[in-house]
């Protein structure tokens, strides 16, 4: 089954159906931005906030990720990553222009935008999406933003994050 959502009105489909709420999230295997790789499996004991954009370099998905750096600063019991298929290049740039010491995590070659169902293939980048993981990868609290360059439920991610 394929999810619809659009971008700027256009109707565009993702890969799949994204994981939902109750399941167990993908692992999944991605560099930061010092080339360490981080792994879900190992992030596992404390609460996650995934925020997922499709490009880093557009007016949206930098609104977001400064205020998921913002919130990551106020709240030390959550781990915050930004997941974008951007090169390792574009986000290290975004970032130093902009300020932002967040854990970024790359992947070009697309292996978390098809585990997760969120790719977007015909044009080659994720839907806007935020996934929120309970201390053991369960997933509970999951939005695919409908309309590519709205804002995802900032309040709501962090209402569920927090209460965790």
């Amino acid at each position: 089954m394929f999810v619809n959502i659009t971008k700027k009105g256009q109707t565009v489909a993702l890969v799949g159906e994204p994981p939902k709420v109750g399941e167990k999230s993908p692992d999944f295997q991605l560099l930061n931005l010092k080339k360490q790789v981080i792994q879900l499996s190992d992030l596992l004991g404390k609460p996650i906030l995934i925020s997922v954009v499709p490009d880093i370099d557009t007016r949206v998905c930098s609104i977001q990720t400064k205020r998921f750096n913002q919130l990551a600063g106020e709240l030390a019991t959550v781990q915050f990553l930004t997941i974008s298929n951007n090169t390792r290049e574009e986000q290290e740039h975004w970032c130093a222009a902009e300020g932002v010491d967040m854990q970024m995590l790359h992947d070009p070659e697309n292996h978390f935008g098809e585990s997760y169902r969120i790719l977007i293939p015909e044009l080659n980048r994720y839907a806007r999406a935020i996934f929120v993981l309970d201390q053991t990868g369960k997933i509970v609290y999951e939005e695919i933003v409908p309309e590519m360059s709205q804002e995802p439920d900032y309040q709501q991610a962090l209402a569920v994050a927090s209460a965790l």
